[in-house]
């Protein structure tokens, strides 16, 4: 076995690159993070430089690992801005650092690409550590794995890496037959609110498509980046995505993306673009030219949640943040992060943070779920402990 470094994913054949057993999470497949290199996100002065570790066998690719050189921490949803601080305020540079991730994607999933082979533990344990050797190499202040999934989270811990504990809000299927049965295990009140909003955008003359990837023309593509780029520009004063990016993965991985379309009187006023893993929906990106009393929960939300039902997947992920989706029935669930600081010093400022950190989290989602809408014999919290 030896690794090698590639600076472009185009210099590796996709189909080696998608054999990786994944569960079908989409945001590692060749398709997606080529695409963000050809379209600008990555590469170039975005601030992610791709640094792409692979493992190989002979001629065989048994392991990859996407890496990217950050010159700034955007587009990550886990936040250290203010270790950053911590280090300029002792005269450090913190800039760049290393980080396993997937560019503008807070979604929980594998990082370390493994074949299943006799090799496997052997490989990634030489990825990891070959991660480590490269962030000095480049001299980054730190290495970070970001929304990692549970078991590699542990087996980073491993190896030094200090474990640092997220909350989303995720949707859990319990057998649902369909919506009217998931509400059925709400409290009445919760129901009741849930009917109303769904009335509301009926009441308003909106109407509402879930279309596959399959079924997107370039006049849907269209209308959703206009939607999809007044959010981020409102929200943040940049827009990381083209129109391009997301054109090129409707024609490379259509299987894996669902968008709902709302129209009012004849026009498109509203879009939510999601991706379908394996048993996973993971909703990412949200728009509209309108406002409609509770168009954003029926298209970001309940439409969600219908087409999980409807094709007996088991999980929605709906995006960072927003504790108004509890109400909704998402649960309070931990992400997983993991860092490793190349400064002694602090990383074990950084380790004594992440404890303090960490017994927060576990009083904030406990306390979190007592606001679930579900009458108490059929609270599914438990579904969401890890």
């Amino acid at each position: 076995m030896h690794i090698t470094i590639a600076e472009q994913l185009s210099d590796i054949e996709a189909g080696a690159w998608n054999r990786f057993p994944t569960r079908g999470y989409p945001f590692v497949r060749h398709e997606f993070l080529n695409a963000l290199a050809r379209h600008g996100a990555v590469g170039g002065d975005s601030g992610w430089t791709p640094r792409y570790l692979l493992a190989w066998n002979e001629t065989a690719l048994i392991g990859a690992l996407p890496l990217y050189l950050k010159s700034h921490s955007w587009g990550e949803f886990v936040f250290d801005w203010a270790w950053a601080e911590a280090y300029a305020h002792h005269g450090k540079v913190y800039y760049p650092k290393l980080v396993a991730a997937i560019p503008y994607t807070p979604c929980t999933g594998p990082r370390l690409l493994l074949a299943e082979t006799a090799q496997t533990e052997t490989v990634r344990h030489a990825l990891i550590e070959t991660a480590k050797t490269l962030a000095g190499a480049l001299n980054a202040s730190s290495l970070h794995w970001l929304f990692t999934s549970q078991d590699q989270t542990v087996a980073l811990e491993t190896h030094g890496f200090q474990r640092r504990l997220g909350c989303q809000y995720h949707w859990h299927n319990q057998g649902y037959a369909d919506f009217d049965d998931y509400l059925g295990r709400f409290t009445a009140e919760k129901r009741k609110k849930v009917k109303r909003e769904r009335r509301r955008v009926r009441e308003a003359g909106v109407e509402l498509r879930t279309l596959a990837g399959t079924e997107l023309s370039s006049r849907e593509w269209r209308a959703f980046y206009r939607f999809y780029r007044n959010t981020f520009l409102e929200k943040s004063g940049m827009v990381p995505l083209s129109l391009g990016f997301f054109e090129e993965l409707g024609a490379t991985m259509p299987e894996h993306l669902v968008m709902v379309l709302a129209s009012y009187q004849g026009d498109y006023v509203a879009a939510a673009l999601s991706f379908r893993g394996g048993d996973t929906l993971y909703g990412r990106y949200w728009g509209a030219s309108a406002a409609f009393h509770s168009l954003h929960f029926e298209a970001c939300y309940y439409a969600g949640i219908e087409y999980c039902i409807r094709e007996g997947l088991q999980r929605f992920e709906p995006g960072a943040q927003g504790e108004h989706k509890i109400s909704r029935g998402f649960t309070p669930t931990f992400t997983y992060s993991a860092h490793w600081m190349l400064d002694p010093g602090f990383q074990g400022a950084v380790t004594r943070f992440l404890a303090e950190e960490r017994g927060l989290m576990l009083r904030h989602r406990e306390e979190l779920s007592t606001h679930l809408p579900f009458k108490m014999a059929e609270d599914p919290t438990s579904a969401a402990a890890e």
